[in-house]
């Protein structure tokens, strides 16, 4: 009985045990599915499966013939795992020495024996993400890379891990590169200034998710949403004219030694921005465009170029006749305690109303509509406003100027505030703003909203168009329209603008010479007088096509006046688009003519030249020539096309060709193109019939 009793109480014990374990163990089970049930489930889904996020590739920004602005271009960094499951010691001890050749030659910062040490090195501490370099490397780079010896295995046997980063790239380097504008430091926040945040909702596209599962230790690919990416957008940038426009205002800044300076050229009817310069000094000679974009942003006193405003006013209310006399006296009058003075030493005397805007009299303009609107200030004013010169424009792009023009009873009204407004003083415009008032007499008198983008494109097809949008479709009458059409003529025949005047082609415009305001200061402050060149006008003045504005801010040397500071850069940019817009020329231009020899023709692409000869109505011989690339050879009344054949792996001959069509050459084949100077290709760095080399660089010099 003993016996049985103590068999009895151990198996009750024993038993009690296993009903006791059993409830712990569901206890413990419950606990962990209901209380803990979130976090284990987390945590399995962090062992089991993982996302990756796929970033989508941030869209182009184009100039107005498609050529990139900005552009994303993949670079990479290189890494290595030096445990990579197929990375035995016998392929590394075999393979470490010519790796660490490959490497130096490659990068030629340090000696192969250096390469061979750290790369070692890196092996004994068992490094899986050892970087090899610290400099970003090109695609055109990576390709050659991946043929070194062990990196040629792969990831799994060479434990070679190459990192793709995006780098955000100006091919056209500084121009417009202000209002092209630049990404943030955190890539996540995308466009900070310019076109890359007015458009970055375009642009940044968005990203997609690559789902992993965990099988057997080896992460496997399940699920992908492949990312969208980022829309082109098309934009009116001109980059032949944006050239000349920053060169030519760089060396007026030069000249003068002004602080800065900007340029906009628009077109009249659909208020296309063709080109857009801001430079501003940051040491002596060296002006950069990376500061201000001055041309929205910066609204000061505009001078002279107001006196359009003023004249027009007197016009449309009838109060003006050009031909009546207005008499100047010696160049200078008193309004209360303040002296009006012409710039003219010795003043005009009496001259026609006519005159003193061609002549840009500041007593004229001042007598002329204090005249007329003393005993009620705000008719003037008012007109002002309803012509919209005191309202923002609305651009896309962030950071434009509150315009400002007094209104009679505020509180900084004075009894001077009148005939000094008429003149571009107690008042503040951006020169874009200016710009578009001017823009607006050359179209007529309809005021259309100046724009930079022209349409959005995804995968090369046009998603979305931008129209022109009409501001006001009258500012005045267009009795007034042509009044002051010939006003703005005039300057430039017979007035301060004289020094610009051409055979070509007629320019309208206004000449502006402002001293700057330095606050509490006033006009002189402690360093003296400091002064803002301008000139605003349209060309070709019969029919009008563009309207330009050029600023120069604190000029010190070689004068301040705008007929020479501005004048000059206005000049050069209407030049230079006269001479390379047949819309814009005779109509004599651009035909065959009946005899002779056809001028000379650069060879390139067969498509392009096959274009231009159609469009001129110039007869081609050999045009089913099978070949992409053609020779031309001018005869009387045809051109030739033949094959031009480049023998495969050797360097081809440029020479002769364009820009565009030898660095599209060049680069296919593998090489780096470095270009300088303007027009056709006349030398070449690496010889023609030598040995490609993948990588090599080659500059060509254009002339």
């Amino acid at each position: 009985m003993t016996i049985k009793r103590d068999i009895t109480w151990r198996v009750g014990v024993i038993y009690l045990s296993l009903v006791v374990l059993a409830v712990i163990v569901f206890v413990r089970v419950v606990y962990l599915q209901v209380v803990e049930g979130e976090k284990w489930r987390s945590m399995e889904q962090v062992l089991t499966s993982k996302e990756r996020e796929i970033e989508a590739n941030r869209g182009n920004i184009l100039a107005s013939d498609g050529r990139k602005l900005a552009c994303s271009v993949p670079s990479y960094r290189l890494y290595m795992d030096m445990m990579a499951h197929g990375l035995t010691d016998e392929i590394f001890n075999r393979d470490v020495d010519s790796l660490s050749i490959c490497l130096s030659r490659f990068f030629g910062d340090k000696s192969s024996q250096a390469y061979k040490k750290e790369l070692s090195v890196a092996r004994q501490k068992g490094r899986r993400y050892y970087r090899i370099h610290h400099k970003r490397i090109s695609f055109t780079d990576l390709k050659q890379v991946k043929q070194f010896p062990i990196f040629r295995l792969g990831k799994n046997k060479g434990g070679f891990l190459p990192e793709m980063l995006d780098q955000r790239k100006l091919p056209f380097g500084v121009l417009a590169s202000r209002t092209i504008g630049k990404l943030y430091g955190e890539k996540e926040k995308g466009g900070m200034v310019g076109l890359e945040r007015a458009y970055d909702h375009e642009l940044k596209g968005k990203n997609g998710v690559s789902t992993f599962t965990r099988i057997s230790g080896h992460w496997v690919p399940e699920e992908v949403m492949p990312p969208q990416n980022g829309n082109d957008i098309l934009t009116s940038i001109d980059i032949e004219i944006q050239d000349v426009a920053e060169s030519s205002l760089r060396q007026q800044l030069i000249k003068h030694n002004a602080h800065h300076g900007c340029a906009i050229l628009m077109e009249v009817q659909t208020g296309e921005i063709k080109a857009i310069v801001n430079l501003h000094r940051k040491s002596p000679g060296n002006y950069v465009e990376d500061y201000f974009n001055y041309a929205i942003g910066e609204a000061t006193e505009p001078g002279s170029t107001f006196k359009l405003a003023s004249v027009m006013v007197a016009l449309e209310d009838g109060l003006l006749n050009l031909e009546d006399s207005i008499d100047t006296g010696k160049g200078y009058c008193k309004f209360y305690d303040r002296v009006m003075r012409d710039s003219h030493h010795g003043g005009y005397g009496t001259i026609t109303n006519r005159q003193v805007f061609e002549y840009s009299s500041n007593v004229g303009i001042s007598k002329m509509i204090v005249a007329n609107y003393k005993s009620d200030p705000k008719k003037y004013i008012d007109r002002i406003y309803s012509m919209g010169l005191n309202e923002k424009i609305g651009l896309e792009i962030k950071g434009e100027g509150d315009p400002f023009i007094k209104y009679p009873g505020s509180e900084t009204w004075s009894g001077v505030s009148l005939p000094w407004i008429s003149i571009g003083y107690e008042s503040k415009l951006t020169p874009l703003q200016t710009l578009n008032f001017y823009n607006a007499v050359a179209n007529n008198g309809k005021m259309v909203k100046p724009h930079f983008v022209k349409g959005i494109y995804r995968h090369g097809e046009l998603v979305e168009s931008y129209d022109p949008v009409v501001l006001n479709p009258s500012i005045c009458s267009l009795s007034t329209i042509e009044k002051v059409h010939e006003l703005l003529i005039g300057v430039v025949e017979r007035g301060t603008a004289k020094n610009i005047k051409n055979d070509n082609y007629k320019i309208a415009g206004k000449t502006g010479t402002a001293q700057i305001a330095k606050g509490s200061k006033g006009y002189k402050g402690g360093s003296g007088v400091e002064y803002q060149a301008s000139f605003c006008g349209y060309f070709p003045a019969d029919r009008p096509k563009y309207s330009c504005i050029v600023v120069v801010n604190g000029p010190t040397s070689n004068g301040f006046y705008g007929n020479v500071v501005a004048g000059k850069v206005f000049k050069d940019i209407a030049d230079r688009v006269y001479a390379t817009s047949f819309a814009m020329m005779d109509e004599r231009v651009g035909k065959v003519p009946d005899s002779g020899i056809l001028p000379y023709s650069k060879g390139g692409k067969k498509d392009d030249l096959l274009t231009v000869f159609e469009r001129l109505n110039v007869a081609i011989e050999g045009e089913d020539v099978e070949s992409d690339w053609i020779s031309t050879t001018a005869q009387e009344h045809k051109v030739d096309f033949d094959r031009k054949v480049f023998a495969k792996g050797l360097v081809p001959n440029v020479k002769g060709m364009g820009a565009k069509d030898a660095v599209s050459l060049l680069e296919n084949l593998g090489l780096k193109v470095i270009v300088s100077g303007r027009g056709k290709v006349v030398e070449q760095s690496v010889r023609a019939g030598s040995r490609l080399k993948n990588g090599e660089r080659i500059f060509i010099k254009l002339g």
